[in-house]
């Protein structure tokens, strides 16, 4: 059984293992596989499993050894699902092997914006602290979060986990979910977009990537926020309108807004987003701490073996 993995580096650049998707065939990992080399690379795989780099109803076609296709993370929009099934292809993803470092990574954006802790730690090593006059000096808001409100946009397994931590925060949370207001656990409130927009003091987006939520954040939505608030995005970049929120940042609308998403990754470099002083970015890393893939990498593994034995899960 030939295992191909199109795109390994991102998940594993050199500090964990393939061991066990070895033990279960013969294992081809590429560091990085560029749209036209991917037929050529998985030429005579019988398992393919990708990150990003996507698998087509064009490139399902020209490889007729192909019997599944894992994606080496949740969102599988990078596959022709659909043709694969018509194929007899499985196809399997990792869902929640990343909860916890997202939610982490949430806060730290929630908590930048609202204490600035990079922009202290630079001041201080620059010797402005040295310099004072008193003990102590802010020349920026510090934002206590109880008593604040937080607006989650979906409540799936990251949602629900940034809202049980916003509420050790004190702060009172809203959401928008599919779920029924009766199953929600105490202390979240179910309300519309339109309503939540207008109460928000942070706003955290958490919802999957549809052709319903393309750009979910527009300018005429972004409106509707609170001036000062904070919108945090951890989901997909293209959940919002990054020329509007650049806009709504020039304007003061939105107090920060904080990122580890954008809608072209990497982003170009004339990005409106980029120029912006409140708007802050990590690389989308909030998915990639060492613990977090550890399991991806597990998982694939094991649904790889269940695959194999007969059984498949994680099937999308």
């Amino acid at each position: 059984m030939k295992i191909v993995v199109l795109d390994g580096y991102s998940a594993n650049p050199g500090d964990l293992s393939w061991e066990r998707l070895e033990a279960l065939g013969e294992l081809t990992v590429y560091p990085r596989t560029s749209t036209t080399k991917v037929v050529e690379c998985a030429q005579d795989a019988d398992i393919i499993l990708s990150n990003k780099v996507k698998i087509t109803a064009e490139v399902i076609d020209k490889l007729p050894k192909l019997k599944y296709i894992g994606v080496l993370a949740t969102g599988y929009n990078i596959i022709d699902v659909d043709y694969a099934r018509q194929k007899g292809i499985v196809v399997s993803n990792i869902p929640a092997y990343s909860t916890d470092s997202v939610v982490q990574m949430t806060f730290a954006h929630i908590l930048n914006i609202t204490n600035q802790v990079g922009h202290y730690a630079d001041q201080v090593r620059s010797g402005r602290w040295s310099k004072n006059a008193d003990f102590c000096y802010w020349d920026t808001p510090l934002t206590e979060l109880s008593g604040k409100i937080i607006g989650i946009v979906g409540l799936g397994n990251i949602g629900m986990r940034v809202a049980t931590i916003a509420r050790q925060f004190g702060m009172d949370v809203f959401a928008v979910t599919s779920k029924e207001s009766a199953l929600l656990p105490s202390g979240i409130q179910k309300t519309t977009l339109n309503g939540l927009l207008s109460i928000a003091d942070v706003l955290s987006l958490h919802c999957p990537l549809t052709k319903d939520t393309d750009k979910l954040i527009n300018a005429e939505r972004l409106e509707l926020m609170k001036p000062g608030s904070i919108l945090i995005n951890t989901g997909r970049g293209q959940l919002v309108d990054e020329k509007a929120v650049a806009k709504a940042l020039d304007s003061g609308h939105l107090k920060g807004y904080g990122a580890d998403v954008m809608a072209l990754e990497p982003p170009s470099k004339d990005n409106p987003l980029l120029k912006q002083t409140h708007a802050y970015f990590t690389p989308h890393i909030a998915w990639a701490s060492k613990e977090a893939r550890t399991r991806l990498i597990n998982i694939a593994a094991d649904n790889v073996k269940a695959f194999l034995e007969g059984s498949p899960q994680n099937k999308v």
